[in-house]
């Protein structure tokens, strides 16, 4: 021990500490969230989430030429439906000419090596803003919501997506994809579980960029509660269970203890939601001045692999040479 033991010889130089560092999370790692828009030439700012936008196919590829030369590994795409074609059903969500559908043939026919994910949900696609339909009661209807989540993902990988992934948090549901994509064939669809999602206080930019509010009610009954760790662990032991090929951590940087339990129980890659509202937390905090961006931005996503995380499913994909580059 100390005087013979002096820690700060293994940090005293700039040399010394790249060489014991563990090095930044690099492109590959990092999916890019994005928010694809029926039309053409649009490329809507999203106020709450600075650097983001919803984007037309056409916009998007545009987009991704740059993240591509970076190095980004993936793009996990949202869609989102026009008010006209909005239902109790969110029917348009498994419409195979729909906007996400054809997002993913034309960004793999561009970008073939590219990875591409797409969320499964209707939430944005309904008219009451739930993940499921209502029973008469006004609860989600579980089972209804896993045969509507089937036929999203069947939609999603015949159109030619690498991962499908469901965020609805509905018993049953990887199971049940998993049934439907091995009766349509596509038994080499990767299923990306939202296996560990939280009724979180971080999702508001979000909801703001994706129009899907609850109009009534809210999401408590079927994301998990962040005060009840062991249910919210089994979540993800029966998505493994049931066929998941990867796990996934929603929220992240409030939830480090779940991910590095998960990490020491699960050998399935695991992915971690680094979410808008932990964004645009960051960047609020820079635009008062009281941090410096690319350094909160690089210690948080560090935080994020030392836990355990295999992919960081992040907004800071976008700005990777800006912010991980020096």
């Amino acid at each position: 021990m100390f005087p013979e033991v002096r820690l700060r010889r293994l940090r005293q130089s700039a040399g010394i500490r790249r060489m014991l560092d563990a090095p930044l999370p690099p492109p590959a790692t990092f999916m890019w969230p994005t928010f694809v828009i029926e039309g053409e030439g649009k490329r809507e700012e999203i106020e709450s989430m600075p650097g983001q936008y919803r984007l037309s196919i056409d916009q998007l590829l545009i987009e991704l030429e740059p993240m591509v030369e970076t190095g980004i590994g993936s793009i996990l795409l949202f869609g989102l439906a026009e008010d006209a074609k909005k239902d109790s059903n969110g029917s348009e969500a498994y419409n195979e000419d729909g906007t996400v559908q054809r997002a993913i043939r034309l960004v793999k026919n561009k970008f073939p090596d590219l990875v591409v994910a797409a969320d499964a949900c209707v939430c944005a696609y309904t008219d009451h803003g739930h993940c499921g339909p209502l029973t008469r009661s006004g609860e989600v209807d579980n089972d209804a919501a896993i045969a509507n989540l089937a036929k999203i993902c069947v939609s999603q990988a015949a159109a030619g997506a690498d991962i499908v992934a469901p965020s609805a948090m509905m018993d049953g549901q990887i199971m049940a994809i998993r049934e439907g994509l091995d009766d349509a064939g596509l038994i080499e669809t990767i299923l990306m579980s939202y296996s560990t999602k939280f009724a979180s206080s971080m999702y508001g930019p979000f909801r703001d960029a994706e129009k899907s509010k609850p109009g009534k009610g809210d999401r408590k009954g079927y994301q998990a509660s962040y005060g009840d760790l062991r249910t919210a662990l089994r979540e993800s032991e029966f998505d493994e269970a049931e066929g998941a090929d990867m796990l996934m951590v929603k929220p992240s940087l409030f939830y480090l203890d779940i991910l590095a339990e998960l990490r020491a129980t699960t050998d399935l890659p695991l992915a971690a939601y680094n979410v808008s509202g932990e964004y645009s937390m960051l960047h609020a905090t820079a635009q008062r001045g009281w941090g410096d961006l690319k350094a909160m931005v690089q210690e948080s996503t560090m935080a994020l692999t030392r836990a355990g995380a295999d992919i960081l499913i992040s907004y800071w994909a976008n700005q990777y040479n800006e912010l991980f580059r020096d």
